[in-house]
């Protein structure tokens, strides 16, 4: 068999929407940590899009990028990290400072760890500021959210920033039919690439001897057992659903298993407190999620329908098809072409499907859905891509 195409022996610059520690693990972290196994890569933390709030989260974390920003890039999971220290607002004249600021940071950084002419891979339009200071072989733009559609951010401004930097990239890679369709109209590259999942550690969880290695809070819960993963915000979890849910069917545990309020630190969860059989179990570590769904008996995605969850394809998809369970939702539009996730718009419809999907489970099924799931692996993405950058010409 072919050795699969890879990226080897390059040099990258990542511009994250996110800092490099941080509770939930999203499609930059895992593809970056992946991709610097066998490249160079520097990783450029969030710059504070969205107006910060005076909540005990957003503060701390101002406080570690003062700490932070004032030191070289640090070393973390086989990547170096750069927190930049820019001006947590985003009014007019200060987003000609902040560029200033990241040129300069990024530029003596990429110095320091002898980096030139990388490619330049960002997920949010803001890097346009570093194309003329690095010359990057490649520019690539890794869309995995409308971030105009956050509460806090100037929608104008970062509507004029992605459309410049999206016709100035090489590889548009967009991860739902809504991001792809509107980058479309700046670019004649764009890749539909949506989320997926690390499907080898996932399908642990149907391992034969896995019976004893399950998540002990989730276990001791009555079953049958619904599972929800993930950030537990009020901006994409239709809370009173959940609770209405929860209210028509008392016989069975919900298990929202993750961290309260990242990116929202104002999330309410009061209404979720209330109904005896709603569980909240706090975070896990990404290992310990299979040990989590190994113990359930359904993977729920009860998302909200608003402008930020429309283009929106969670990456716990393919985490809990990998581990075998059946999945219902609610009807995102980047779920409409996966047969197996079942969804239905309201609390009586979605309690309809997870019924039937209870009743009708089998280790059978559960194999076919774990097997089918493995197609969806970042690796085969990261083949993908290579693919897509291979027949890139290079930047003059």
């Amino acid at each position: 068999m072919p050795e699969p195409l890879r990226l080897r022996g390059r040099e990258i610059v990542c511009v994250g929407f996110a800092d490099w520690e941080t509770d939930l693990w999203t499609n930059q972290h895992h593809l970056m940590s992946r991709l610097a196994r066998e490249n160079r890569v520097l990783f450029v933390e969030s710059l504070g899009l969205r107006r910060p709030q005076l909540a005990g989260r957003d503060l701390a974390r101002l406080a570690r990028r003062l700490r932070r920003g004032l030191t070289p890039p640090r070393a973390a999971d086989g990547l170096h990290v750069l927190s930049p220290l820019v001006l947590p607002l985003q009014q007019r004249p200060l987003r000609a400072v902040n560029r200033r600021l990241l040129r300069f940071q990024v530029r003596r950084a990429t110095r320091r760890l002898g980096i030139e002419r990388p490619i330049l891979w960002a997920y949010v339009p803001q890097a346009e500021a570093l194309v003329e200071p690095l010359r990057p072989e490649l520019v690539v733009y890794h869309c995995v959210d409308d971030v105009s559609a956050i509460a806090g951010v100037d929608v104008p401004s970062f509507h004029a920033t992605e459309r410049r930097f999206a016709e100035q990239a090489d590889l548009v890679l967009a991860s739902a039919p809504a991001l792809a369709a509107r980058l479309r109209r700046y670019s004649g590259n764009v890749i539909y690439a949506p989320n997926v999942a690390d499907t080898a550690l996932f399908s642990t969880a149907l391992d034969a001897d896995s019976a004893d290695r399950a998540d002990p809070a989730v276990d001791a819960l009555p079953r049958p057992r619904i599972v929800f993963t993930g950030a537990i915000v009020s901006t994409k979890l239709d809370i009173p659903l959940i609770c209405t849910l929860a209210g028509e069917h008392p016989e069975w545990s919900f298990a929202l298993v993750g961290p309260i309020g990242p990116g929202d630190p104002r999330t309410d969860v009061s209404l979720l407190r209330e109904p005896a059989n709603i569980h909240l179990l706090g975070p896990r570590r990404y290992e310990q999620l299979p040990a989590v769904l190994r113990a359930a008996d359904a993977g729920l995605i009860p998302y909200l329908r608003n402008p930020v969850t429309e283009s929106v394809f969670p990456m716990k998809v393919y985490e809990y098809l990998a581990a075998g369970l059946p999945v219902v939702a609610t009807p995102l539009p980047a779920l409409a072409d996966v047969a197996e996730v079942a969804t239905a718009p309201d609390a009586s419809g979605i309690g309809a499907l997870l019924g039937e999907a209870i009743a009708g489970d089998s280790p059978a099924r559960r194999l076919e859905r774990s097997h089918a799931a493995a197609a969806h692996s970042w690796d085969r993405r990261l083949e993908e891509i290579a693919a897509a950058v291979r027949a890139l010409p290079g930047r003059p």
